[in-house]
């Protein structure tokens, strides 16, 4: 049942072809199976897990659908409230939390639309880290080669979809945090507009930059998730109240008339990154028309920007924790997130208020009469954990540097970005383009990720070691 789509899987246990507590059963097995090699989880929810299956079977027995997840296992990224158990957020200094008292609303929602919850996913620290690597619980390695990073900091969501443990997972992302993994594993992952969908009961990095998202296997796996998820939340006051269409009714329609464009400096670029991310643009100009190339020369500042919101937003949650409890910090995070209470109250002012003019200049020139732009998830093919290890002298900054240059400043941005596997590298690991979209452009996003993907011969069957056209990777 691995093998299936989340959309797949929905409409067999719908049709009666299996049962709910069959494919939870399997989930758990798979989950189990994979465990040992990914170290996706923090906790496997299995008894929890199976009750909500025997339940929604019941209701299914009885003509109830709850609605188009009816049924299917998802697990999360541990920094979601969850009633009745401990939420981590794969640190030291909250490992025995107390159990939650309420659902994040994210998880309210999914379990509304009939989703079963099989646990809590591994991260790095305190949601801060684009690697997977965590030295409190382990580091989560990439469900397609061990010995290379899963992506961060939502790494056991990526793991555990793409090991076939689960059919979707939930993640955040401040820079880039749903999408690198995503990149790294073959998976479709969407950061939203901001304010498309509420952030209540989930652990904030930065408040200003903070968006909650779905990793899948398929875009239209990720349509589903996020029209479970987008709307208005009394308990979040930065969830917008605008619209939410029915994202996979659109999957086949909203590509149409599509206009696109690229960056035309695009900076340093793997040759094998450079090459796929042309086979993409040829494919795009070939459905799309063509793909002009447009120049943003603001593109390092809106890093540097969203840098600097970042920093100083992460050490005014943090200041207190590491002024006395500064050692359960790992290093990577603790000299990631001090220096913001060194950073001038001017210039985290200035961040803020130059924002809304460089979203202004984005959208009138690189986007002036487009809908979406194409280019790199990362730059780099995926590295090794040896590669990327942060907790040595010297090594959190370049890595970080290396790995979210081209997210971070559309985080800045709060532009929707959905990242497309586009093809392997020479060590047959996945690589990623962002696709980047108007505000609320995501049914357009999905729409296109789904056909570039299947213009490319994308197919990706999940297991360990992850398989793309029934070959190992």
């Amino acid at each position: 049942m691995i093998e299936l789509s989340l959309a797949q899987i929905a409409a067999a246990i719908r049709a009666r072809q299996v049962s709910c507590l069959e494919v939870t059963l399997a989930a758990i097995e798979q989950a189990e199976v994979a465990q040992p090699v990914t170290n996706a989880f923090v906790e496997i929810l299995a008894d929890r897990a199976l009750d909500q299956a025997r339940a929604l079977d019941a209701e299914l027995q009885a003509g109830r659908i709850r609605g188009p997840l009816h049924g299917v296992p998802l697990a999360h990224k541990d920094c979601f409230e969850r009633a009745g158990a401990a939420m981590g957020v794969g640190s030291k200094l909250l490992a025995g939390s107390a159990p939650g008292t309420r659902d994040a609303t994210a998880l309210v929602r999914l379990e509304a639309a009939g989703a079963v919850d099989l646990g809590r996913l591994n991260l790095n620290e305190f949601v801060a880290g684009p690697t997977g690597q965590n030295p409190h619980i382990g580091d989560c390695t990439n469900a397609w080669d061990p010995d290379r990073i899963s992506g961060g900091s939502s790494s056991g969501s990526g793991s555990a979809v793409a090991s076939g443990a689960v059919f979707g997972a939930l993640g955040s992302d401040t820079g880039g945090s749903i999408r690198l993994p995503a990149a790294m594993q073959g998976l479709f992952g969407l950061k939203p507009t901001y304010g498309r969908v509420s952030r209540a009961g989930c652990f904030p990095r930065a408040h200003s930059l903070d968006c909650v998202g779905p990793m899948t296997r398929t875009a239209e796996d990720a349509a589903i998730m996020l029209g479970a998820l987008a709307g208005p939340d009394p308990r979040d006051p930065t969830a917008l109240d605008a619209p939410v269409p029915d994202y996979a009714a659109r999957i086949a329609t909203s590509a149409a008339g599509s206009r696109l464009v690229t960056l035309a400096d695009p900076g340093p670029m793997d040759p094998d990154i450079a090459a796929r991310i042309e086979d993409l643009l040829r494919v795009a100009a070939e459905l799309h028309g063509p793909v002009a190339r447009r120049a943003f020369p603001q593109f390092a500042a809106c890093d540097a920007l969203g840098d600097v919101l970042s920093k100083v937003e992460a050490s005014t949650l943090h200041g207190h924790w590491m002024a006395t409890q500064g050692g359960d910090y790992s290093t990577a995070v603790h000299s990631r997130t001090e220096p913001g209470l060194h950073i001038p109250a001017q210039r985290y002012l200035e961040a803020l208020a130059l924002r809304a003019r460089m979203l202004e200049d984005f959208l009138q020139t690189v986007m002036d009469s487009a809908d979406a732009l194409i280019c790199p998830a990362i730059p780099i093919p995926v590295p090794t954990r040896i590669e990327a290890d942060m907790e040595g002298a010297g090594r959190v900054f370049p890595v970080v540097a290396a790995l979210t240059s081209w997210t971070r400043p559309f985080s800045y941005l709060g532009l929707p970005v959905l990242t497309v596997p586009i093809g392997l590298d020479r060590n047959g690991m996945p690589v990623a383009a962002q696709l980047v979209g108007r505000p609320f452009g995501e049914a357009r996003l999905l729409s296109l990720g789904a056909g570039l993907a299947a213009a490319l011969g994308w197919s990706f069957t999940p297991g360990l070691p992850a398989r793309i056209d029934g070959d190992a990777a």
